[in-house]
Order: structure tokens, then C-alpha cells, then sequence
């Protein structure tokens, strides 16, 4: 199998040295593997290294460089797809480190019959420091983070409705097509979907896994969060299918915290008392767990003080995405992002060799 490894970046100069150097370290046979690097018109020394690896000879079959004037996530994924030439195509985030086997091990489970294959996605942190220490084990924890499963290494074969890095094979995007270019944050949500209304099954393999760089400072994390329960909310009237209950508790906890604290000013405070203390306890015994399971650091004692302020974070940004609904709706009206997924897909299908220009499509 020829295999396109493919990645976006905009500014990433200090995070990718470590994801170049696996890359170059891959066991797969190098003339079996290409390489696409897509960058947004980064400003920070990005490009030019992604034009040092591409000069530097490491036997890849190709190693090819797009340059995306469109700051989005999904127009820079299309850029990759509408580039690539192998039979399958591996995506990795920036942020991301990959062991020396990770092409081999998705080639080896897709040959296996599978279609979209991927695996555990734990987070590392680039900084052994005990702040940045802490961060990640709130990252880690289902009660900071997520429950999806990617995020863990599995044990044995699961089918997912989603899966982080993932490889799938060139007939699904040729089904499927592009990325839908009006979301951001939550691209990945909605093509997922797209593949499995399409009736291809994701597997989350045992054998199969890589590393996401957690944020180093909790303002970015905080901005993260808040970032991705906007999208959440916003995406709610694109592709409410795409979406789980679990994407919309922080909302309804921020709601009842809203709602409660109101009826207290009335002078009913025991609802907010008792949301407050099921709340301790779920943030005492979240808090009690990492410190269980991690190396724990001093600093873990501020875990039950991180946990609330990822949570209404996020929750503020569903409630800010939802409102914002009926302005985003209006602005992407007459958005080609429709047309975009499927030229993609058609351009896929036809198995020609493309080059994305500059050009905002």
C-alpha cells in the first residue's frame, strides 16, 4: 500500500521538530510512503521547515508542500486531500508525536478488511514541570476532558463513531468527499458521521497509537475549551447527528448554576446547595483519582479548582455558539463549502493527481 501521510500546521515552528524526526524514524518502507505537509501562510519559521525536511533525503517516495492562504482547519484538510496520490491517507495533528511502527500498524490492521482505522490518543506534555504536569492530568481525566475513547489506549478492537489520527483507505474519502470548510473544531465530528451514515465502520485498534501534546498554560486550555463548546453549540444546527449528550453537560451544568443561583436570590438556596455539593463531590473524587494515578505533583492540589474552570468554560462557550446561531447561519449561507466537499470527493474519485494552489476555493 502507498501511504500519504499528511499534516496541517499554521505556526507550529516549536512543536513540530519532534513530529518531523518521527516521521523521518518511520519503519514502514520510506518509498511506500508520502509525505504532504499543508501550512497556513505561517509567519513563524513553519514553512521553512517543512522546505528543510522536503530537501533533506529520507528515501519518502514524495514529500510534498501546500501553502493555504485560508486559515481553516478544514480547507487546509481538503488542501491534503485534494494533494495526495496513495491508497491511503493518515492524518496527524501538529501537536502529535508517533511511534516508529505507526504506519505499519494502520497498514497492517486496514489490510486486515478494515476501512478507517486509528488508535489510543493519550495526551504527553512537552514539559516535565509539576504545573505542566498537573495540566495534563486534568487533560487526562474523563471529568476534565472527554469520554472518548480514542483519547485511551484500548485493549482490544472497538467500532467508534469517532477516531483522532486516523487512516482510512482512498475509496472512503472517494464516497464521502471533503471536509465541510463552515466548522471549525468540530470538522472532524461531522466527517465521521458522514463516514458512518455512508456505512463504513471506524476501528479503534489495540495495536495502534500516538501522542497529542496537552496545553502548557491554562489560559490556552481554558481558551481551548471555551473554543470547543462554541463549535459544539454552532454545530448543533449543522449536524446535530454528529454530537453525543456528553458534548452538551458542561451547557447544562453552567444552565443549572445560572438557574440556581437565581432561585437562591429569591431566597431558595437548597437547589444550589445541592448542585454545589454533588458537584464537590464529583470534583473531590476526579481530583483524588488522578492523584492516584499519575505521578503526582504538589500542585495537583489546585485539580479541584482547574476542573470548574474547564467545565464553565466550556458550558459559556455552548451557550455564546448557540446564540450565535442565527448570525452564523446568515454568514455561511451562501458559503461553497457544500461544493468544496464534493469536488473533493469527485477529484478523489477520479484518482488524479491535483495540485492545490493558493487560491481560496
Amino acid at each position: 500500500m502507498i501511504v500519504s501521510l499528511c499534516m496541517i500546521a499554521y505556526n507550529e515552528v516549536e512543536a513540530i521538530d519532534g513530529l518531523f524526526g518521527d516521521i523521518a524514524l518511520q519503519e514502514y518502507p520510506h518509498e511506500k510512503i508520502e509525505v504532504v505537509f499543508v501550512d497556513s501562510m505561517s509567519t513563524d519559521g513553519t514553512y521553512e521547515k517543512m522546505m528543510n525536511f522536503k530537501n533533506t533525503d529520507f528515501g519518502f517516495r514524495d514529500v510534498k508542500i501546500v501553502r493555504c492562504e485560508k486559515m481553516n482547519q478544514a480547507h487546509s484538510w481538503n488542501a491534503a486531500l485534494m494533494t495526495f496520490t496513495g491508497d491511503v491517507v493518515i492524518r496527524v495533528d501538529a501537536h502529535a508525536r508517533i511511534p516508529r511502527n505507526f504506519v505499519s500498524r494502520n497498514v497492517y490492521n486496514l489490510k486486515q478488511g478494515e476501512n478507517v482505522v486509528g488508535g489510543g490518543r493519550p495526551n504527553i506534555s512537552s514539559n516535565a514541570s509539576s504545573w505542566k504536569l498537573t495540566l495534563l492530568a486534568a487533560e487526562d481525566s474523563l471529568f476534565g476532558s472527554s469520554i472518548a475513547g480514542y483519547r485511551r489506549p484500548s485493549a482490544e478492537k472497538e467500532y467508534m463513531d469517532s477516531l483522532f489520527h486516523a487512516a482510512y483507505r482512498r475509496e472512503v474519502i472517494a464516497e464521502v468527499g471533503g471536509f465541510n470548510e463552515d466548522l471549525g473544531r468540530t470538522e472532524d465530528n461531522e466527517y465521521h458521521y458522514r463516514i458512518r451514515m455512508a456505512g463504513y465502520k471506524m476501528c479503534c485498534c489495540p495495536d495502534i497509537i500516538s501522542y497529542q501534546h496537552s496545553r502548557n498554560t491554562l489560559k490556552h486550555m481554558v481558551r481551548q475549551k471555551y473554543g470547543n463548546g462554541k463549535w459544539i453549540g454552532l454545530t448543533l444546527s449543522e449536524c446535530p447527528g454528529c454530537l453525543s449528550y456528553f458534548h452538551f453537560a458542561p451547557f447544562l451544568f453552567v444552565m443549572m448554576l445560572v438557574a440556581c443561583t437565581v432561585l437562591a436570590f429569591c431566597g431558595t438556596s437548597l437547589p444550589l446547595l445541592v448542585l454545589l455539593v454533588l458537584y464537590a463531590m464529583f470534583d473531590f473524587v476526579n481530583s483524588v483519582n488522578c492523584c492516584t494515578l499519575k505521578n503526582m505533583q504538589p500542585q495537583f492540589a489546585l485539580l479541584p479548582f482547574i476542573f470548574p474552570l474547564l467545565h464553565v468554560a466550556y458550558g459559556i462557550g455552548t451557550i455564546v455558539g448557540l446564540a450565535e446561531i442565527p448570525f452564523w447561519q446568515r454568514k455561511i449561507k451562501n458559503s461553497p463549502a457544500k461544493e468544496h466537499i464534493e469536488l473533493v470527493r469527485q477529484k478523489v474519485a477520479e484518482n488524479t493527481r491535483v495540485t492545490w494552489n493558493n487560491k481560496e476555493l
